[in-house]
């Protein structure tokens, strides 16, 4: 193929080039990180809307270590790995650790997020068998979460792979509900436990009409398909008053607290010791 002096592909616009080029650069540093296992989990609590001061359980959300020990949040590359292989390798690291963390602290209930297209991955597996195997009861204290988007990919593998998990004590989360295109005629087939509607429908909801009756219809919608309904990225006083007034389950946002690679129990075991 013939290349221009820029070492793109010839007829390339400089847009796409520099896009590729990017996406490049952070494969290339995921997979650094991945290799030399600086990969952490932050820990971010999802509290029931009617008494916040209570966590019904808090979201594992991963995070890439650049060689000055910077965190990078998933966002800035989790959209260039998560069709890559390794997106598998990220989603088997984040279940490792969160199932070491739920095994070494027994009142602790996670929620680890994971890609529709590791459902089937070899080594994803068998630390998902092996933690259950090793630790009796623990899979009563996990949850899996699913984006929308992947889970829309392939729907009838997401399904099956859901009944044949829940007889471990399992339970479901369709994360960024809103976000993707879901077809809701596979709801009954899904039967997911928990709906995480998207921030982008809850931030500012207490002064947007539009959006409450936007998530008037997701909580009905959780209500008749028997799911608990979560509201990411609340950030407000007022829009968390709103949110719990409506009757939705639990809130989440940095209104009650920001991801911690931290949390209180791993400071407490510390202080222990």
């Amino acid at each position: 193929m013939k290349m221009d002096r820029a070492g793109g592909m010839a007829g390339e616009s400089p847009l796409s080039f520099a896009v590729a080029e990017n996406d490049r650069q952070v494969l290339a540093m995921v997979a650094d990180a991945v290799r030399e296992r600086r990969l952490r989990l932050a820990y971010q609590p999802v509290v029931v809307a009617a008494n916040p001061g209570r966590t019904g359980f808090h979201e594992c959300l991963i995070r890439v270590l650049d060689p000055s020990g910077r965190v990078i949040p998933a966002r800035d590359f989790m959209g260039v790995v998560e069709s890559q292989e390794l997106g598998r390798e990220i989603d088997c690291a984040a279940l490792a650790m969160g199932l070491d963390a739920l095994r070494r602290h027994g009142e602790l209930r996670l929620s680890v997020n994971m890609s529709a297209r590791s459902i089937g991955w070899p080594r994803w597996m068998r630390i998902l068998q092996n933690g259950l195997q090793t630790t009796p009861g623990i899979g009563a204290r996990l949850i899996l979460e699913i984006t929308e988007s992947s889970a829309m990919t392939v729907p009838e593998v997401v399904a099956g792979f859901m009944a044949e998990l829940r007889g471990r004590g399992i339970s479901f989360a369709l994360d960024g509900f809103g976000a993707g295109q879901t077809a809701l005629r596979h709801f009954r087939e899904f039967s997911f436990d928990i709906m995480k509607v998207d921030a982008q429908f809850t931030r500012g909801i207490a002064g947007d009409a539009d959006n409450q009756v936007l998530m008037a219809a997701f909580l009905a919608i959780a209500r008749q398909f028997d799911m608990v309904c979560v509201a990411q990225g609340v950030e407000q006083a007022d829009d968390a008053g709103w949110l719990a007034a409506l009757g939705v389950d639990c809130l989440q946002g940095y209104f009650f607290a920001a991801p911690s690679v931290l949390p209180s129990w791993e400071t407490a075991s510390k202080a222990a010791l």
